[in-house]
């Protein structure tokens, strides 16, 4: 195929454009290289995507419509994976209106673009934030109640819906995947577990927002990747909507008090505490009933937490001892 990639030089996309070149495909990688963390990471990111095969890049916002249109045009994907978004629910109750921007504005253009050049699938990544504070657990796509507590998971949800309006009236196919709290190499240096190792190697106090009780479905990068991948070559019947909305994780809640501990197990160091109160728009547990992608997509996930986190362990390290020789 050919694939169009949006944020591509980010965590999730690079690995999702590394396995795509590894199975053969032409890639192009849309990404604008944001400043919500350092961008020379994501510079990095694509370096290591060289490795594995030419792309084309193009360095573009998704509020950009006149400049993507003419990379659409450029480049006539077969295939679009939609991951560039403001991520993050914390900061976007500090700046909602451009989460909206992106998420829902940026994510309209990519459908409108894909409906005018006849894109045969759109694969859209939304996040288990849209389930809000359900009190069905685990979480199931057949779910019709869902309340969002956060800007980022409104936006999430607003792109479903809009893909889903694409799908019944244009017939795009489209499948979107709810992705449950993914982790590994190149892990954006925000979130929980690349945080914590941070601090705790460094000898720091870990932040710790409410009663240590909350849950996560921690779900490691490469079961992420496989269940990307294995959407682009889903099959619809003629006589439904062509829209699929299936959960990526890994379907085992993990207590924040449990990572911390697999963390200082991971490390072989102990953690130092500054407790916190708990953060408007933490949703209190999230948990996947992955039956559907098994069912559909042959999604398994295949690494357990104690694994997946000796891993990224390995990976901080000697990520961390290349920066310091490099600036020698």
């Amino acid at each position: 195929m050919k694939i169009l990639l949006t944020g591509g030089a980010g965590f999730i996309g690079s690995h999702v454009a590394e396995r795509a070149l590894e199975q053969g495909h032409q890639l192009a990688i849309v990404d604008n290289f944001d400043p919500f963390y350092d961008p020379a990471v994501k510079r990095a990111n694509v370096h290591e995507i060289r490795r594995r095969g030419d792309f084309q890049l193009f360095e573009v916002d998704i509020t950009n419509f006149s400049a993507l249109r003419e990379h659409f045009r450029s480049f006539r994907p077969d295939s679009v994976i939609h991951l560039a978004a403001r991520a993050g629910v914390r900061p976007s109750l500090e700046n909602p209106r451009a989460y909206q921007e992106t998420n829902v504005s940026g994510t309209q253009n990519i459908l409108e673009l894909c409906r005018e050049f006849s894109v045969q699938r759109l694969v859209f990544g939304s996040s288990s934030s849209v389930y809000g504070n359900s009190n069905k657990a685990p979480f199931s796509e057949d779910q019709l109640e869902l309340r969002p507590i956060s800007p980022y998971a409104a936006t999430k949800l607003a792109g479903e819906l809009l893909c889903h309006v694409y799908a019944h009236v244009y017939r795009l196919p489209v499948v979107c995947l709810r992705f449950f709290t993914v982790y590994g190499p190149r892990q954006r240096p925000d979130l929980a577990i690349h945080k914590f190792t941070s601090l705790i190697e460094a000898g720091e106090p870990i932040p710790v927002f409410g009663d240590e009780s909350t849950g996560r479905d921690y779900t490691w990068y490469e079961d992420i990747v496989a269940g990307v991948m294995a959407s682009t070559k889903l099959s619809f019947p003629s006589d439904e909507t062509p829209f699929r909305v299936y959960n990526l994780g890994n379907s085992h809640p993990v207590r924040l008090h449990e990572l911390i501990s697999a963390i200082e197990l991971a490390t072989g160091r102990r953690a130092k505490r500054t407790k916190l109160p708990a953060q408007p728009g933490d949703v209190a547990l999230t948990w996947a009933d992955i039956s559907k992608a098994r069912r559909d997509l042959d999604y398994e996930p295949k690494t357990p937490l104690n694994a997946g986190l000796a891993r990224f362990v390995d990976w901080f390290r000697s990520s961390r001892e290349a920066r310091a020789a490099s600036a020698y």
